[in-house]
């Protein structure tokens, strides 16, 4: 009994090996970034001056860009674990005249879901840290979470469009706002034997 036992295993493992070709591919993205910070807690309830300390922000989109390696640890057909190191500058522009930047390098664990070889779902959670801004901050880390999808043309080249969305106020006057980042680029992805 226990022998059998010992051979199913063997047999039923021997197979999943097979059928899992786990490969690893390393890849560039860059694109643009359409950034700006949340309107916070109290949008509507007073007057907003950040040297006061007010809520009533009008924050709009600011454009810039984003660059990244990545590596695509692909685990089976339709899973790819994918580690993540990007450049990305953001902000927000404030009363529609004045730039708001604050740049990050942002460290990426997205999982990604591949149909059938083109296109792709990919979610997961990231870890900003502040590497230049023109305002006073009020945290220098800032954690989000990453909705994307991607469309690839063949093996190398792809494009995508991801929504961030920061947890931890960029600015804190008492009503929290925070960042949303839409991506829209392309990726490379690098063939390695």
């Amino acid at each position: 009994m226990k022998k059998g036992f010992f051979i199913a295993l063997c047999v039923f493992f021997g197979i999943a090996q097979t059928q899992a070709q786990v490969t690893f591919k390393p890849g560039l993205r860059a694109g643009l970034n359409f950034s700006h910070f949340t309107k916070g807690d109290n949008y509507y309830s007073s007057s907003y001056d950040p040297a006061s300390g007010g809520s009533n922000a009008n924050f709009t989109t600011k454009t810039d860009f984003y660059i990244a390696f990545y590596g695509a640890l692909k685990l089976t057909k339709y899973y790819t674990l994918q580690p993540e190191i990007e450049y990305s500058e953001q902000g927000s522009k404030y009363n529609g005249n004045t730039n708001l930047n604050v740049n990050y390098l942002s460290l990426k664990m997205l999982n990604k879901f591949t149909f059938n070889d083109q296109f792709n779902i990919h979610v997961g959670p990231t870890i900003d840290f502040v590497v230049d801004n023109n305002f006073d901050t009020d945290s220098d880390v800032d954690l989000a979470f990453v909705l994307g999808a991607g469309y690839n043309f063949n093996s190398n080249f792809g494009i995508e469009a991801r929504v961030k969305k920061g947890i931890v106020p960029v600015i804190d006057t008492d009503v929290n706002h925070m960042n949303v980042v839409f991506q829209l680029g392309v990726t490379y992805t690098f063939d390695v034997k």
